[in-house]
């Protein structure tokens, strides 16, 4: 196939998440401007989508996939495989540990197995091995013959998956193998490698965020080619740069009923799986705001947006000077299998998320990808750490271990509290000399996002364009 014909980009933006970094960005702009035709393959219902050139873009809605008990079997199989491969690795370690079975159960029992045939059979190929038996186990599928008719009626020419984790899509890798088409994936986040699962698939081509993140893509996948990884940076922060996105300081303040002539303290939350002592150093933050404990400020909350604010409405009652940011991401359906990856961010979200990094003076969180999203503001970053598993907290030090925050720490880019006390000291700190420690937030960002914010979505077309 010739150059001139094979101009046809296919884009799976399987959740709300893909939809933010490449439907929200300039991507779909510099996809249009590079490619002949876009066909955007999506695991969110066609209503999500703004109004798209249709001379340019088609949607094609995807049908939900339900996975059947042979499909989980080779799946996890294959994942665990990966996990016992690595688990020397500090944050892959606490995942395979998580996954164990707790109970007897029909299921539990199941989970024990795969353990058990896995602590033996765990090699690269082994793992592969399973991934096969895997693809074999979707012949007959109802749905995944959908997927089938639905690539062959829109031949794309490469097809690019916006995250490389979500279960299904191991479906649309199967077919585009049988039909010959390309794949590509973009590595979702900096924490993806070094502490989550396996990949769903085994993809021809790769985008990642920086040289590190490449390195770790070759150490965690050895077959690999390296010539077919492309570092892009990343089009989550690219709104950062986009004046679209812009709020007035005075709008900011009085959405928020702000004190401008007051330091702000912003406390960003985890979500409850892992962000169970939120509520604890929200409160420890208020307390010492109220003591003079810590130097006159006030405090803005951001919730996280995987849930509601419930649990925080003991926390509102206490401390009703706390100034709340709930973010705006909509539900686009309901009664999915994954109803997070049906939540989608408005741009009012992002715009308003823009405004709290760029107007705010200091962020608190627990070792969180927002450490990276305030220091593109050049804002100091404190991290607590409060709970380590024999003081009746929920043990989030061990995050301390996981390789890309290890990274972090060393750096010298943030300063770490695992107490009140310590909390105090670090905040004061920042508020004192916002430039303490600028210089090691610089070389972080330079390390963990390998592109100017303003290049993003042109590499990863060029990128993808490389492929052809």
């Amino acid at each position: 196939m010739n150059l001139e014909s094979r101009k046809t980009l296919g884009i799976v933006i399987t959740d709300g998440v893909g939809f933010r970094n490449f439907v929200l960005s300039t991507f779909l702009d510099e996809a249009a401007a590079g490619f002949k035709k876009v066909i955007i393959f999506s695991g969110l219902p066609f209503t999500t989508f703004p109004e798209l050139d249709a001379a340019k873009f088609t949607i094609v809605a995807l049908p939900v996939f339900t996975e059947t008990k042979k499909n989980w079997l080779w799946r996890k199989l294959k994942e665990v495989a990966h996990l016992q491969k690595h688990k020397s690795n500090p944050g892959i370690a606490d995942n395979y540990e998580m996954n164990k079975a707790r109970s007897w159960s029909p299921h539990g029992f199941l989970v024990r197995t795969v353990y058990a045939v896995s602590s033996v059979f765990h090699s690269e190929k082994n793992i592969l091995g399973y991934e096969k038996l895997q693809e074999q186990s979707f012949a007959g599928d109802a749905t995944v013959a959908q997927y089938g008719k639905i690539l062959k009626e829109h031949k794309p020419d490469i097809l690019f998956f916006t995250h490389q984790r979500p279960p299904f899509i191991a479906t649309l890798v199967f077919w585009a193998k049988k039909l010959q088409i390309p794949t590509a994936s973009f590595i979702f986040s900096w924490d993806n490698l070094a502490s989550k699962g396996r990949m769903a698939s085994t993809f021809d081509y790769f985008l990642v965020w920086s040289d590190l993140m490449k390195s770790e893509l070759l150490r965690f996948y050895p077959y690999t080619n390296p010539q077919a990884v492309s570092i892009v940076g990343t089009p989550q922060f690219e709104p950062y740069v986009l004046s679209q996105f812009d709020i007035p300081k005075t709008e900011f303040y009085e959405t928020f009923g702000l004190n401008p002539d007051e330091k702000i303290l912003c406390y960003s939350c985890a979500d409850a799986t892992i962000g169970s002592n939120d509520p604890l150093v929200i409160a420890t933050l208020a307390e010492g705001i109220r003591s003079g404990a810590i130097d006159s400020c006030q405090l803005l909350v951001r919730t996280s947006p995987a849930e509601d604010e419930r649990r925080f409405a003991e926390t509102k009652t206490k401390y009703p000077e706390i100034k709340w940011n709930h973010p705006k991401w909509e539900l686009t359906r309901e009664g999915h299998p994954e109803p997070w990856s049906q939540r989608v961010p408005t741009r009012e979200d992002l715009s308003m998320l823009k405004a709290i990094l760029k107007f705010c003076d200091l962020n608190v969180n627990m070792l969180s990808t927002m450490s990276l999203d305030f220091m593109l503001f050049e804002k100091p970053v404190v991290n607590t750490a409060f709970g380590n598993g024999a003081n009746g907290l929920y043990n989030d030090q061990r995050f301390l271990q996981y390789e890309h925050y290890d990274n972090v720490v060393k750096s010298g880019a943030v300063k770490i509290a695992k107490n009140a006390e310590e909390l105090y000291t670090a905040v004061n700190a920042y508020l004192r000399n916002p430039n303490l420690d600028l210089e090691n937030r610089r070389k972080l960002i330079d390390m963990q996002v390998g592109k100017p914010l303003d290049e993003t979505t042109q590499a990863c077309v060029q990128a993808l364009k490389n492929t052809l």
